[in-house]
């Protein structure tokens, strides 16, 4: 589990194919690797990855071609939203993030408000039932709360630390992103459900 609270960004130094996915190196630097051993998972922009090589300043993992199928993929050269996993004794200063992404989203609108920015974006049809105005969900690893939200489309807003520290700044209008909706609106979905029977 994650918090949705990115604590570095890295990049991606190798994608190589392998093993019917990609072998990815990440430069990861600023996010501290003393305490990250072989096994341990990862969020790299919202996907929860294992780290199966690490040295000093980067890591390795395997993506599956599943993952690739469902997420919007990672490129060399590519910036990152890096977060270790939530141990018991971490503060939630974000929402509860599996790092299992639900759909690859669309940024339609990107727009300056003073120093914040405003980012429009659609979800695919299927999850638009799970992003609810003042609700949380993720996009490239990092809890947002959602501003508004119509049908398929939904905004944020970006505040100046959150554009400094992740690489959501970076988005322009067409950018495909990683979206994982709220766990607790999916149980709440199942629940309404399993009343219904």
């Amino acid at each position: 589990m994650f918090t949705g609270i990115v604590t570095a960004i890295g990049t991606v130094t190798a994608a190589v194919p392998a093993a019917g996915g990609l072998r990815l190196v990440v430069d990861s630097a600023g996010l501290g690797l003393k305490d990250v051993a072989v096994g341990d998972s990862i969020a790299v922009d919202g996907v929860c990855l294992t780290v199966v090589a690490r040295k000093a300043r980067s890591f390795g993992a395997d993506v599956s071609r599943e993952t690739l199928a469902c997420t919007a993929g990672f490129v060399r050269g590519g910036r990152v939203n890096l977060e270790k996993a939530l141990r018991a004794a971490d503060r939630l200063g974000g929402h509860l993030v599996s790092g299992h992404v639900d759909g690859v989203g669309s940024v339609t609108r990107v727009k300056r408000v003073g120093a914040n920015r405003v980012i429009a974006f659609k979800a695919p049809a299927r999850l638009s039932k799970y992003i609810a105005r003042k609700g949380s969900v993720t996009v490239n690893g990092v809890s947002l709360t959602v501003n508004d939200a119509r049908g398929a489309g939904f905004m944020v807003n970006l505040i100046p630390h959150t554009l400094a520290s992740t690489n959501l700044g970076e988005l322009r209008a067409g950018g495909k992103v990683n979206l994982e909706v709220d766990i607790l609106a999916r149980y709440a979905e199942r629940l309404k459900e399993n009343r219904q029977d």
